[in-house]
Protein backbone atom coordinates (compact mmCIF):
# COMPACT_ATOMS: atom_id res chain seq x y z
CA UNK A 1 0.00 0.00 0.00
CA UNK A 2 2.52 2.48 0.62
CA UNK A 3 4.47 1.69 -2.47
CA UNK A 4 1.29 1.57 -4.12
CA UNK A 5 0.57 5.86 -2.71
CA UNK A 6 3.88 6.59 -3.76
CA UNK A 7 4.28 5.28 -7.31
CA UNK A 8 0.64 6.79 -7.87
CA UNK A 9 1.31 9.87 -6.49
CA UNK A 10 4.83 10.10 -8.01
CA UNK A 11 3.21 10.76 -12.03
CA UNK A 12 1.29 14.10 -10.61
CA UNK A 13 3.76 15.35 -8.44
CA UNK A 14 6.95 15.22 -10.98
CA UNK A 15 5.88 17.84 -13.19
CA UNK A 16 7.45 21.15 -13.65
CA UNK A 17 4.10 23.42 -12.41
CA UNK A 18 4.08 21.17 -8.83
CA UNK A 19 7.51 20.99 -8.16
CA UNK A 20 7.75 25.02 -8.78
CA UNK A 21 4.66 25.49 -6.83
CA UNK A 22 5.94 23.48 -4.07
CA UNK A 23 8.73 25.22 -3.57
CA UNK A 24 7.48 28.48 -3.75
CA UNK A 25 5.12 27.55 -1.27
CA UNK A 26 7.73 26.63 1.30
CA UNK A 27 9.46 29.76 0.23
CA UNK A 28 6.38 31.77 1.18
CA UNK A 29 5.78 29.92 3.77
CA UNK A 30 9.20 30.94 5.37
CA UNK A 31 8.67 34.73 4.93
CA UNK A 32 5.32 34.63 6.56
CA UNK A 33 6.31 32.81 9.32
CA UNK A 34 9.33 34.67 10.01
CA UNK A 35 6.62 37.64 10.23
CA UNK A 36 5.57 38.05 13.79
CA UNK A 37 1.98 37.64 14.21
CA UNK A 38 1.52 35.72 11.13
CA UNK A 39 2.41 32.17 10.73
CA UNK A 40 1.59 29.53 8.53
CA UNK A 41 -2.07 29.59 9.12
CA UNK A 42 -2.21 33.25 7.96
CA UNK A 43 0.28 31.66 4.85
CA UNK A 44 -2.57 28.87 3.97
CA UNK A 45 -5.79 31.20 4.00
CA UNK A 46 -4.13 33.94 1.93
CA UNK A 47 -3.36 31.38 -0.85
CA UNK A 48 -6.04 29.25 -0.36
CA UNK A 49 -7.73 31.47 -3.34
CA UNK A 50 -5.42 31.15 -5.59
CA UNK A 51 -4.97 27.19 -5.01
CA UNK A 52 -8.69 27.24 -6.33
CA UNK A 53 -7.72 28.16 -9.78
CA UNK A 54 -4.79 25.71 -9.72
CA UNK A 55 -4.61 21.28 -10.56
CA UNK A 56 -5.12 19.77 -7.14
CA UNK A 57 -1.75 18.64 -6.59
CA UNK A 58 0.29 22.44 -7.49
CA UNK A 59 -2.20 23.43 -5.60
CA UNK A 60 -2.23 21.54 -2.31
CA UNK A 61 1.66 20.88 -2.89
CA UNK A 62 1.68 24.77 -2.70
CA UNK A 63 -0.67 24.91 0.87
CA UNK A 64 1.43 21.93 2.07
CA UNK A 65 4.57 23.84 1.68
CA UNK A 66 3.63 26.91 2.91
CA UNK A 67 2.57 25.33 6.21
CA UNK A 68 5.70 23.18 6.18
CA UNK A 69 8.06 26.89 5.84
CA UNK A 70 5.96 28.55 8.00
CA UNK A 71 6.40 26.39 11.30
CA UNK A 72 9.97 27.09 10.56
CA UNK A 73 10.01 30.46 9.77
CA UNK A 74 9.19 31.63 13.49
CA UNK A 75 12.29 30.42 14.72
CA UNK A 76 14.25 32.89 12.67
CA UNK A 77 12.41 36.35 14.66
CA UNK A 78 13.01 34.31 17.89
CA UNK A 79 16.75 33.94 18.21
CA UNK A 80 17.25 37.42 16.52
CA UNK A 81 14.44 39.30 18.14
CA UNK A 82 13.48 36.77 20.58
CA UNK A 83 10.15 37.63 19.39
CA UNK A 84 8.65 33.95 17.91
CA UNK A 85 7.23 34.56 14.70
CA UNK A 86 4.57 31.95 15.45
CA UNK A 87 3.79 30.31 18.99
CA UNK A 88 5.57 27.02 17.53
CA UNK A 89 8.89 28.89 18.02
CA UNK A 90 8.03 29.75 21.28
CA UNK A 91 10.55 27.35 22.71
CA UNK A 92 13.36 27.93 20.13
CA UNK A 93 13.65 31.14 21.60
CA UNK A 94 15.08 29.54 25.19
CA UNK A 95 18.58 28.45 23.32
CA UNK A 96 18.40 30.29 20.60
CA UNK A 97 18.24 33.79 21.11
CA UNK A 98 21.43 33.18 24.03
CA UNK A 99 22.88 31.65 21.00
CA UNK A 100 22.40 34.65 19.26
CA UNK A 101 23.88 36.82 22.56
CA UNK A 102 26.91 35.02 22.08
CA UNK A 103 27.39 35.71 18.78
CA UNK A 104 26.45 32.47 16.98
CA UNK A 105 23.06 33.87 14.96
CA UNK A 106 24.28 31.98 11.98
CA UNK A 107 24.34 28.68 13.92
CA UNK A 108 21.47 29.00 16.13
CA UNK A 109 19.81 29.70 12.75
CA UNK A 110 21.02 26.60 10.56
CA UNK A 111 20.37 24.67 13.08
CA UNK A 112 16.85 25.47 13.41
CA UNK A 113 16.67 24.86 9.44
CA UNK A 114 18.36 21.76 9.67
CA UNK A 115 16.30 20.30 12.56
CA UNK A 116 13.15 21.38 11.19
CA UNK A 117 13.60 20.06 7.55
CA UNK A 118 14.98 16.64 9.06
CA UNK A 119 12.35 16.33 11.81
CA UNK A 120 9.44 17.55 9.37
CA UNK A 121 10.78 14.35 6.41
CA UNK A 122 10.84 12.26 9.70
CA UNK A 123 7.09 12.94 10.26
CA UNK A 124 6.51 12.68 6.46
CA UNK A 125 7.61 9.07 6.75
CA UNK A 126 5.33 8.63 9.81
CA UNK A 127 2.53 9.81 7.03
CA UNK A 128 3.51 7.94 4.59
CA UNK A 129 3.55 4.81 6.53
CA UNK A 130 0.44 4.90 9.01
CA UNK A 131 -2.05 7.07 6.79
CA UNK A 132 -2.60 4.28 3.93
CA UNK A 133 -2.90 1.89 6.46
CA UNK A 134 -5.23 3.71 8.62
CA UNK A 135 -7.11 4.37 5.59
CA UNK A 136 -7.33 0.82 5.13
CA UNK A 137 -8.54 0.58 8.31
CA UNK A 138 -10.99 2.85 7.79
CA UNK A 139 -12.85 1.72 4.37
CA UNK A 140 -15.48 -0.76 5.87
CA UNK A 141 -16.94 2.61 7.73
CA UNK A 142 -20.49 3.27 7.31
CA UNK A 143 -22.84 6.16 7.88
CA UNK A 144 -22.88 5.33 11.55
CA UNK A 145 -19.24 5.30 11.97
CA UNK A 146 -18.41 8.27 10.11
CA UNK A 147 -20.68 10.08 12.13
CA UNK A 148 -19.15 9.16 15.01
CA UNK A 149 -15.64 10.55 13.39
CA UNK A 150 -17.22 13.51 13.00
CA UNK A 151 -18.35 14.02 16.51
CA UNK A 152 -14.63 12.50 17.44
CA UNK A 153 -13.13 15.86 15.54
CA UNK A 154 -15.22 18.00 16.97
CA UNK A 155 -14.71 16.78 20.39
CA UNK A 156 -11.25 16.89 19.77
CA UNK A 157 -10.71 19.93 18.41
CA UNK A 158 -13.07 22.11 20.80
CA UNK A 159 -11.95 20.44 23.95
CA UNK A 160 -8.54 19.88 23.57
CA UNK A 161 -7.07 23.46 23.32
CA UNK A 162 -5.29 25.85 25.47
CA UNK A 163 -8.53 28.15 26.47
CA UNK A 164 -11.38 27.40 28.39
CA UNK A 165 -12.62 23.83 27.85
CA UNK A 166 -16.55 25.61 27.44
CA UNK A 167 -15.49 28.45 25.12
CA UNK A 168 -13.68 25.60 23.17
CA UNK A 169 -17.08 23.64 22.94
CA UNK A 170 -18.96 27.03 21.78
CA UNK A 171 -17.41 27.97 19.14
CA UNK A 172 -17.28 24.47 17.75
CA UNK A 173 -21.12 24.75 18.59
CA UNK A 174 -20.94 28.21 16.50
CA UNK A 175 -19.25 26.41 13.66
CA UNK A 176 -21.91 23.67 13.64
CA UNK A 177 -24.86 26.74 13.55
CA UNK A 178 -22.81 28.25 10.81
CA UNK A 179 -22.64 24.99 8.57
CA UNK A 180 -26.33 24.59 8.45
CA UNK A 181 -26.95 27.71 6.69
CA UNK A 182 -28.17 27.54 2.62
CA UNK A 183 -30.29 24.70 1.03
CA UNK A 184 -30.26 21.48 2.86
CA UNK A 185 -28.85 18.51 0.12
CA UNK A 186 -31.34 15.88 1.47
CA UNK A 187 -34.49 17.93 1.27
CA UNK A 188 -33.59 21.14 -0.99
CA UNK A 189 -35.08 22.96 1.69
CA UNK A 190 -33.91 26.47 2.73
CA UNK A 191 -32.54 26.91 5.83
CA UNK A 192 -32.00 30.15 7.87
CA UNK A 193 -31.47 32.09 4.26
CA UNK A 194 -34.29 35.05 5.53
CA UNK A 195 -35.47 34.48 2.00
CA UNK A 196 -31.72 36.09 0.43
CA UNK A 197 -30.67 34.86 -2.12
CA UNK A 198 -26.73 35.18 -1.40
CA UNK A 199 -27.52 32.83 1.53
CA UNK A 200 -28.58 30.04 -0.80
CA UNK A 201 -25.08 28.07 -0.62
CA UNK A 202 -24.30 29.43 2.77
CA UNK A 203 -20.88 31.16 3.54
CA UNK A 204 -18.11 30.36 1.68
CA UNK A 205 -15.82 29.12 3.81
CA UNK A 206 -12.62 30.94 2.42
CA UNK A 207 -14.47 34.26 2.97
CA UNK A 208 -15.25 33.16 6.86
CA UNK A 209 -11.48 32.19 7.46
CA UNK A 210 -9.59 34.68 5.84
CA UNK A 211 -12.20 37.01 8.18
CA UNK A 212 -11.43 35.08 11.26
CA UNK A 213 -7.91 34.85 10.99
CA UNK A 214 -6.56 37.25 8.68
CA UNK A 215 -8.44 40.67 9.25
CA UNK A 216 -9.07 40.03 13.16
CA UNK A 217 -5.23 39.56 13.65
CA UNK A 218 -4.60 42.59 11.20
CA UNK A 219 -7.49 44.67 13.54
CA UNK A 220 -5.54 43.75 16.81
CA UNK A 221 -1.62 44.47 15.05
CA UNK A 222 -3.45 47.76 14.39
CA UNK A 223 -5.13 48.81 17.62
CA UNK A 224 -1.75 47.38 19.24
CA UNK A 225 -0.14 50.52 17.63
CA UNK A 226 3.45 50.88 17.00
CA UNK A 227 2.62 50.99 13.35
CA UNK A 228 6.27 52.94 12.53
CA UNK A 229 8.69 51.03 14.69
CA UNK A 230 11.42 49.23 12.72
CA UNK A 231 13.32 46.38 14.44
CA UNK A 232 16.83 46.30 14.91
CA UNK A 233 18.00 43.33 13.31
CA UNK A 234 22.08 42.66 12.55
CA UNK A 235 22.48 40.98 9.34
CA UNK A 236 22.99 37.01 9.07
CA UNK A 237 25.09 34.90 7.47
CA UNK A 238 24.08 30.72 7.79
CA UNK A 239 25.95 27.48 6.06
CA UNK A 240 25.39 24.04 5.05
CA UNK A 241 27.95 23.38 7.75
CA UNK A 242 24.71 23.61 10.36
CA UNK A 243 23.80 20.39 8.81
CA UNK A 244 26.37 18.16 10.34
CA UNK A 245 25.97 20.23 13.67
CA UNK A 246 22.74 19.27 14.03
CA UNK A 247 23.43 15.47 13.15
CA UNK A 248 26.01 15.14 15.55
CA UNK A 249 22.48 15.55 18.17
CA UNK A 250 21.32 12.59 16.35
CA UNK A 251 19.76 11.31 19.82
CA UNK A 252 17.87 14.03 20.80
CA UNK A 253 17.02 14.81 16.90
CA UNK A 254 15.17 11.10 16.83
CA UNK A 255 13.58 11.41 20.04
CA UNK A 256 12.04 14.98 19.49
CA UNK A 257 10.99 13.97 16.13
CA UNK A 258 9.35 10.92 17.51
CA UNK A 259 7.67 13.32 20.05
CA UNK A 260 6.44 15.70 17.70
CA UNK A 261 4.86 12.72 15.62
CA UNK A 262 3.40 11.37 18.43
CA UNK A 263 1.67 14.89 19.37
CA UNK A 264 0.73 15.47 16.03
CA UNK A 265 -1.03 12.60 15.07
CA UNK A 266 -3.20 13.34 18.08
CA UNK A 267 -5.79 16.01 17.03
CA UNK A 268 -6.04 19.37 18.84
CA UNK A 269 -2.68 18.51 20.21
CA UNK A 270 -0.70 20.91 18.49
CA UNK A 271 3.52 21.27 17.41
CA UNK A 272 3.43 23.77 21.27
CA UNK A 273 2.79 21.16 23.25
CA UNK A 274 5.29 18.85 21.23
CA UNK A 275 8.02 21.44 20.87
CA UNK A 276 7.89 22.18 24.56
CA UNK A 277 7.78 18.17 25.80
CA UNK A 278 10.67 17.44 23.84
CA UNK A 279 12.11 20.26 25.11
CA UNK A 280 11.75 19.44 28.63
CA UNK A 281 12.71 15.92 27.85
CA UNK A 282 16.30 16.56 26.34
CA UNK A 283 17.12 19.23 28.94
CA UNK A 284 16.48 16.41 31.38
CA UNK A 285 18.74 13.83 29.23
CA UNK A 286 21.29 16.82 28.90
CA UNK A 287 24.58 16.58 30.42
CA UNK A 288 25.96 19.55 32.95
CA UNK A 289 27.57 21.23 30.74
CA UNK A 290 25.23 21.67 28.05
CA UNK A 291 23.70 24.16 29.89
CA UNK A 292 20.19 24.24 28.66
CA UNK A 293 18.63 27.97 28.83
CA UNK A 294 22.36 29.94 27.70
CA UNK A 295 22.23 28.52 24.68
CA UNK A 296 22.75 24.94 24.09
CA UNK A 297 22.65 23.93 20.55
CA UNK A 298 20.61 20.31 21.78
CA UNK A 299 17.77 22.98 22.27
CA UNK A 300 16.97 24.04 19.33
CA UNK A 301 17.18 20.73 17.59
CA UNK A 302 14.86 19.65 20.34
CA UNK A 303 12.02 22.09 19.52
CA UNK A 304 12.70 22.79 15.81
CA UNK A 305 12.66 19.02 15.08
CA UNK A 306 9.27 18.28 17.29
CA UNK A 307 7.20 21.18 15.80
CA UNK A 308 8.30 20.41 11.77
CA UNK A 309 7.79 16.56 13.27
CA UNK A 310 4.46 17.63 14.10
CA UNK A 311 3.22 19.12 10.48
CA UNK A 312 3.14 15.61 8.97
CA UNK A 313 1.63 13.35 11.18
CA UNK A 314 -0.97 16.45 12.01
CA UNK A 315 -1.93 15.04 8.40
CA UNK A 316 -2.58 11.61 9.46
CA UNK A 317 -6.19 11.92 10.45
CA UNK A 318 -6.78 14.46 8.32
CA UNK A 319 -6.23 12.54 5.49
CA UNK A 320 -7.08 9.41 6.30
CA UNK A 321 -9.73 9.86 8.68
CA UNK A 322 -10.95 13.31 7.49
CA UNK A 323 -10.43 14.97 11.21
CA UNK A 324 -8.25 17.84 10.94
CA UNK A 325 -5.14 17.91 13.52
CA UNK A 326 -5.49 21.54 14.16
CA UNK A 327 -6.53 24.74 12.00
CA UNK A 328 -3.64 24.63 9.71
CA UNK A 329 -4.54 21.31 8.73
CA UNK A 330 -8.68 22.21 8.77
CA UNK A 331 -8.15 24.61 6.32
CA UNK A 332 -6.06 22.23 4.18
CA UNK A 333 -8.90 20.22 4.18
CA UNK A 334 -11.37 22.65 3.53
CA UNK A 335 -8.99 23.17 0.65
CA UNK A 336 -9.53 19.95 -0.94
CA UNK A 337 -13.07 20.15 -0.66
CA UNK A 338 -13.02 23.34 -2.93
CA UNK A 339 -10.75 21.13 -5.36
CA UNK A 340 -13.60 18.46 -5.43
CA UNK A 341 -12.05 15.50 -3.36
CA UNK A 342 -12.61 14.15 0.21
CA UNK A 343 -10.26 13.45 3.07
CA UNK A 344 -10.74 10.16 4.46
CA UNK A 345 -11.28 6.78 3.37
CA UNK A 346 -12.34 7.34 0.19
CA UNK A 347 -9.44 9.47 -0.88
CA UNK A 348 -6.86 6.58 -0.73
CA UNK A 349 -9.43 4.16 -2.27
CA UNK A 350 -10.84 6.44 -5.08
CA UNK A 351 -8.02 8.86 -5.34
CA UNK A 352 -4.72 7.23 -4.39
CA UNK A 353 -2.63 9.20 -6.97
CA UNK A 354 -4.31 12.43 -4.68
CA UNK A 355 -3.13 10.92 -1.64
CA UNK A 356 0.20 10.07 -2.88
CA UNK A 357 0.96 13.53 -4.67
CA UNK A 358 0.31 14.98 -1.74
CA UNK A 359 2.37 13.20 0.77
CA UNK A 360 5.39 13.45 -1.99
CA UNK A 361 4.78 17.29 -1.74
CA UNK A 362 5.23 17.74 1.50
CA UNK A 363 8.45 15.20 1.95
CA UNK A 364 9.70 17.66 -0.84
CA UNK A 365 8.75 20.51 0.84
CA UNK A 366 10.85 19.52 4.02
CA UNK A 367 14.02 19.60 1.22
CA UNK A 368 13.36 22.78 -0.40
CA UNK A 369 13.27 23.87 3.50
CA UNK A 370 16.85 23.09 3.94
CA UNK A 371 18.11 24.70 0.58
CA UNK A 372 16.14 27.29 0.37
CA UNK A 373 16.33 28.68 4.44
CA UNK A 374 20.04 28.27 4.19
CA UNK A 375 20.52 30.15 1.21
CA UNK A 376 17.71 32.54 1.18
CA UNK A 377 18.27 33.69 5.55
CA UNK A 378 19.93 36.65 4.53
CA UNK A 379 16.52 37.87 2.47
CA UNK A 380 14.57 36.40 5.17
CA UNK A 381 16.26 38.84 8.13
CA UNK A 382 15.73 41.91 5.76
CA UNK A 383 12.14 41.24 5.85
CA UNK A 384 12.14 41.41 9.38
CA UNK A 385 12.89 45.28 9.11
CA UNK A 386 9.51 45.93 7.64
CA UNK A 387 7.50 48.41 8.88
CA UNK A 388 3.71 47.10 10.00
CA UNK A 389 2.40 50.16 8.59
CA UNK A 390 3.75 48.59 5.20
CA UNK A 391 3.33 45.40 5.91
CA UNK A 392 -0.98 45.23 7.19
CA UNK A 393 -1.87 47.18 4.10
CA UNK A 394 -0.22 44.41 2.16
CA UNK A 395 -1.90 41.91 3.88
CA UNK A 396 -5.32 43.89 3.34
CA UNK A 397 -5.25 43.65 0.06
CA UNK A 398 -4.51 40.16 -0.22
CA UNK A 399 -7.25 39.24 1.87
CA UNK A 400 -10.01 41.57 0.06
CA UNK A 401 -8.90 40.48 -3.84
CA UNK A 402 -8.45 36.50 -2.72
CA UNK A 403 -11.99 36.76 -1.53
CA UNK A 404 -13.63 38.86 -4.16
CA UNK A 405 -11.34 36.64 -7.29
CA UNK A 406 -13.42 33.35 -5.67
CA UNK A 407 -16.74 34.02 -6.92
CA UNK A 408 -16.68 37.56 -7.99
CA UNK A 409 -19.07 38.53 -5.03
CA UNK A 410 -19.25 41.79 -3.22
CA UNK A 411 -21.27 39.50 -0.52
CA UNK A 412 -18.08 37.52 0.48
CA UNK A 413 -16.21 40.71 0.67
CA UNK A 414 -19.30 41.57 3.84
CA UNK A 415 -18.90 37.89 4.99
CA UNK A 416 -15.17 38.71 5.45
CA UNK A 417 -15.73 41.82 6.94
CA UNK A 418 -18.21 41.00 9.55
CA UNK A 419 -16.10 37.48 10.41
CA UNK A 420 -13.32 39.69 10.87
CA UNK A 421 -14.99 41.94 13.28
CA UNK A 422 -16.41 39.02 14.80
CA UNK A 423 -13.16 36.98 15.45
CA UNK A 424 -11.52 39.94 16.83
CA UNK A 425 -14.15 40.24 19.47
CA UNK A 426 -13.85 36.34 20.24
CA UNK A 427 -9.83 36.98 20.54
CA UNK A 428 -10.25 39.80 22.68
CA UNK A 429 -12.47 37.77 25.33
CA UNK A 430 -10.39 34.79 25.07
CA UNK A 431 -12.57 32.31 22.46
CA UNK A 432 -10.19 30.12 20.13
CA UNK A 433 -11.17 30.47 16.42
CA UNK A 434 -9.77 27.28 15.23
CA UNK A 435 -13.59 25.44 16.80
CA UNK A 436 -15.45 27.25 13.98
CA UNK A 437 -13.59 26.52 11.30
CA UNK A 438 -13.66 22.54 12.27
CA UNK A 439 -17.63 23.15 13.08
CA UNK A 440 -18.16 24.55 9.66
CA UNK A 441 -16.22 21.76 7.97
CA UNK A 442 -17.32 18.72 10.24
CA UNK A 443 -20.64 20.28 10.60
CA UNK A 444 -22.18 18.88 7.16
CA UNK A 445 -20.08 15.21 7.37
CA UNK A 446 -21.58 14.82 10.88
CA UNK A 447 -25.45 15.49 9.59
CA UNK A 448 -25.49 13.69 6.38
CA UNK A 449 -24.17 10.48 8.04
CA UNK A 450 -26.56 10.67 10.92
CA UNK A 451 -29.74 10.79 8.57
CA UNK A 452 -28.23 7.95 6.57
CA UNK A 453 -27.53 5.89 9.50
CA UNK A 454 -31.12 6.41 10.75
CA UNK A 455 -32.41 5.80 7.18
CA UNK A 456 -30.28 2.63 7.41
CA UNK A 457 -31.22 1.75 10.69
CA UNK A 458 -33.81 -0.89 11.98
CA UNK A 459 -33.51 -0.01 15.88
CA UNK A 460 -33.58 3.87 15.91
CA UNK A 461 -30.27 5.33 17.54
CA UNK A 462 -29.18 1.99 18.60
CA UNK A 463 -27.17 1.25 15.34
CA UNK A 464 -24.54 3.70 17.09
CA UNK A 465 -23.81 0.81 19.82
CA UNK A 466 -24.28 -2.03 17.83
CA UNK A 467 -21.54 -1.62 15.83
CA UNK A 468 -18.65 -2.36 17.11
CA UNK A 469 -16.61 0.43 15.27
CA UNK A 470 -19.00 2.92 16.10
CA UNK A 471 -19.18 1.98 19.74
CA UNK A 472 -15.72 1.88 20.24
CA UNK A 473 -15.52 5.50 19.06
CA UNK A 474 -18.88 7.05 21.14
CA UNK A 475 -17.27 5.38 24.01
CA UNK A 476 -13.76 7.59 23.20
CA UNK A 477 -16.34 10.64 22.82
CA UNK A 478 -17.78 9.79 26.26
CA UNK A 479 -14.16 9.40 27.96
CA UNK A 480 -13.13 12.49 25.86
CA UNK A 481 -15.99 14.43 27.86
CA UNK A 482 -15.54 12.98 30.99
CA UNK A 483 -12.09 13.67 31.28
CA UNK A 484 -12.06 17.51 29.54
CA UNK A 485 -15.38 18.38 31.96
CA UNK A 486 -13.89 21.01 34.67
CA UNK A 487 -14.59 18.82 37.88
CA UNK A 488 -12.66 21.15 39.76
CA UNK A 489 -15.22 23.48 39.52
CA UNK A 490 -18.18 20.96 39.98
CA UNK A 491 -17.18 20.09 43.23
CA UNK A 492 -16.20 23.88 44.31
CA UNK A 493 -19.99 24.23 43.44
CA UNK A 494 -21.31 21.25 45.45
CA UNK A 495 -19.32 21.96 48.56
CA UNK A 496 -21.26 25.56 48.60
CA UNK A 497 -24.61 23.83 47.88
CA UNK A 498 -23.66 21.43 50.70
CA UNK A 499 -22.50 24.11 53.47
CA UNK A 500 -26.02 26.17 52.66
CA UNK A 501 -27.98 22.89 53.20
CA UNK A 502 -26.08 22.34 56.59
CA UNK A 503 -26.93 26.28 57.59
CA UNK A 504 -30.69 25.72 57.06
Amino acid sequence: MIFETLISGASLFFTPSAILLTAAGCLAGLLIGILPGLGPLMGIILMLPVAFYLSPIPAMGMLVAIFVGGSCGGAVSAILLRIPGTPLSAATLLDGYPMAQKGRTGEAIGLAISASSLGGTFGGLILLFFAPLLAALALNFTPPEYFMLAILGLLSIAVISRESTIKGLLCGAIGLMISTIGTDSFSQAYRFTFDYHNLLNGFHIVSVVIGLFALSEMFEQILAGKLSTKPNVQNVKVSFGSFRMTVRHKVNLLRSSAIGSFFGALPGAGGVVSSYTAYAIAKARAKPDEKYGEGAEGGVVATESANNACCGATLIPTLSLGIPGDASSAVLMGALFLLGFFPGPELFEQNLDIAGGIIIAYLAANIFLFFLGILLTPVFVSVLKMKKQFLIPLVLLLSAVGTYALQSSTFDLWVMLGFGIVGYILRKFGYPLAPIVIGMILGPIAESNYRRALLISDTGHWIFVERPISAFILLVCVVLILAFLPWKQFKSHFKGFKLGMQKR
